[in-house]
């Protein structure tokens, strides 16, 4: 299973500072189910155990630097041990699934309905193509305030932060899930008329009035389908083995 999602998102496409791939655990285990999410943390474990998965595929990775330790001093530490103790491995695709063909962001493009979603920042990583963000068009254009009630409605967010209302109909959506407001320049240099991600720093919002419909729903509500790619590619490629999307909210935001 880990072969099958490493050939859709290859681990050399992950960012110099990400840690995706085996997390906890060995390879040669047979699988009895994956549950599938986008963090990993004790309850997350203990879902896995009552379902009968001993494997958890993660979007984000459990581990980002190395323990000194395996204590219970923090609840990295303590989702380590409980994996252990639990036979649960984990597995994560982070930036590498963010980058690939397909993935994160052409999930969120195929969940807001455009057409012809590509990468706008393409590159190469060995002989494979990828890229930070993509790009899709809307077959018949929007107004702004209909774009962002479309947006909310998709993802089940009750708010969204965005800079002015454009004043001209919206076409071209430019995405990035999760932190991406690195991406806004070159979403405006693509000719976008519209960016979203997951969250943006204050001063980012500015001087973009009229040129670009800014539109950020947070991070994890960006980034909460991307158990449904975990799920198609283990059924299409591991065909036994049994699969379960998260019940569990990780989301460390809540909203008053």
């Amino acid at each position: 299973m880990l072969n099958a999602l490493e050939r859709f998102a290859p681990l050399p496409l992950q960012e110099s500072w990400d840690n995706a791939g085996l997390q906890i655990g060995l390879t040669e285990v047979e699988v009895s189910g994956a549950l599938l999410c986008l963090d990993v943390n004790e309850q997350i474990v203990d879902e896995a155990i009552a379902k009968g998965c001993n494997l958890i595929v993660s979007h984000h990775p459990l581990l980002f630097h190395g323990l000194k330790q395996i204590s219970d001093a923090d609840t990295v530490q303590r989702t380590v041990r409980k994996a252990i103790l639990g036979g649960v491995a984990v597995v994560s695709m982070h930036t590498n699934m963010d980058n690939a063909r397909g993935g994160v962001n052409f999930k969120i493009a195929e969940k807001l309905g455009l057409e012809n979603a590509d990468f706008f920042v393409r590159k190469k990583v060995g002989d494979v193509e990828c890229g930070s963000g993509v790009m899709g068009v809307f077959a018949t254009p929007v107004a702004a305030d209909d774009f962002v009630i479309g947006v909310k409605k998709a993802f089940g967010v009750e708010c969204a932060m965005c800079n002015e209302l454009l004043r001209r109909p919206i076409s071209r959506v430019a995405i990035c899930g999760g932190a991406g407001d690195f991406l806004l320049p070159d979403a405006i240099k693509a000719g976008a008329d519209a960016f979203i991600t997951g969250e943006m720093h204050y001063h980012v919002y500015s001087g973009h009035e009229q040129e670009i419909q800014i539109c950020v729903i947070g991070h994890y509500q960006s980034e909460q389908f991307t158990s449904e790619i975990f799920k198609t590619i283990i059924e299409e490629q591991c065909p036994g083995v049994r699969t379960v999307i998260a019940e569990t909210d990780t989301n460390p935001i809540i909203y008053l």
